[in-house]
């Protein structure tokens, strides 16, 4: 066998099985479909049954299989419940991706402690009790890859971003924390900072011309990602190609945080 077809199969994900939260669109579609198209099978969790279903049948056309669970990430019964199902309906759990989140765009002094707390509720916490129950299957099975999605927000940030900021920032730490506590498990715990991509969810910032203006005079690549753009590194955060990277964050954002 080669050396260039060894190096491709350090990317397949073939006979592993995925859980991805807030998958059912934007950037967790995406992210979703690279996962099922290197091999993944995958589980698809949001709010939405009707976006998951046709996420799903997008991942059987794929030749894999797709279990789709509604589950709202507010509640903290949703982790255990979810990864239980998964298990019963799949058999067993290779990958975590915790990508559901919300944001919440005011000035500190006019942000609402039940909105304040409504952000970290879903970004940090729900991020959390996936983890945690996720990783005590992992650390039993001794292998495992857990892929919290960030946000350049949670290194860098700007005005009206109080609560996204603090959330995403500390996703980071608790990133590291987790890494730290199951490295010697075999499981890798890093994360996924994304800047701004072109999504429906963002499309009203795309659509203001000052906003999008703003984002590609920041951008040094001078222009918004697209979704396909994070296949890349989400694939290789759940391979065997990162195998010796834990308690990392990637950023995905032509260049804003080199500045």
């Amino acid at each position: 066998m080669s050396n260039t077809n060894k190096g491709i199969q350090r990317f397949d994900l073939t006979g592993r099985v995925a859980i991805m939260t807030g998958a059912g669109k934007g950037l967790g579609r995406a992210m979703a479909l690279a996962l099922a198209e290197a091999g993944a099978d995958m589980v698809v969790t949001s709010r939405t049954m009707e976006e998951l279903e046709s996420l799903a049948k997008e991942i059987n056309a794929m030749g894999r299989k797709a279990l789709p669970i509604q589950a709202d990430i507010l509640k903290p019964e949703s982790g255990e419940d979810v990864i239980s199902l998964a298990e019963k309906e799949m058999g067993h759990i290779d990958i975590l991706v915790n990508n559901a989140g919300i944001n919440i765009r005011k000035d500190a002094v006019d942000l609402q402690i039940e909105e304040f707390k409504r952000v970290l509720d879903t970004n940090l916490s729900g991020t959390f009790l996936f983890s945690q129950a996720v990783g005590k299957r992992f650390i039993k099975q001794g292998s495992g890859k857990v892929i919290n999605v960030s946000s350049i927000m949670g290194s860098v940030t700007l005005p009206r971003q109080t609560a996204y900021s603090s959330s995403k920032g500390a996703i980071e730490m608790l990133t590291r924390v987790m890494a730290l506590e199951w490295a010697t498990h075999n499981v890798q715990v890093n994360s996924l900072a994304p800047t701004y991509f072109e999504t429906d969810l963002t499309r009203p910032l795309y659509e203001d011309p000052e906003r999008r203006a703003f984002i590609e005079e920041r951008t040094p690549m001078g222009r918004w990602g697209q979704p396909d753009e994070l296949a890349g590194a989400i694939i290789f955060l759940a391979s065997e190609a990162s195998s010796f990277i834990t308690g990392q964050t990637i950023f995905v954002d032509g260049g804003w945080t080199a500045w």
